[in-house]
């Protein structure tokens, strides 16, 4: 694996890197590793409310009020 590759991939290799090298990095082809704060304040989902239990209705949630898998 050459130098790039590892420093893409394995965070504790690019956690080593000086400033310099992680200048020198190309973009990494996938895209950005991380999230922007504005990006993860639009995020939605993940949490857990009762406004989506909806038992009786076709949904791949499992209701934890009833414990009954809804759909």
């Amino acid at each position: 694996m050459n130098r790039t590759t590892k420093a893409w991939k394995d965070p504790v290799f690019r956690a080593g890197l000086s400033s310099e090298e992680l200048s020198a990095l190309p973009a990494h082809p996938a895209g950005a590793i991380e999230l922007t704060d504005q990006r993860l304040d639009s995020v939605v989902g993940g949490g857990l409310t009762d406004t989506w239990v909806t038992c009786g209705h076709k949904t791949c949630r499992t209701c934890f009020t009833c414990d009954w898998l809804c759909g």
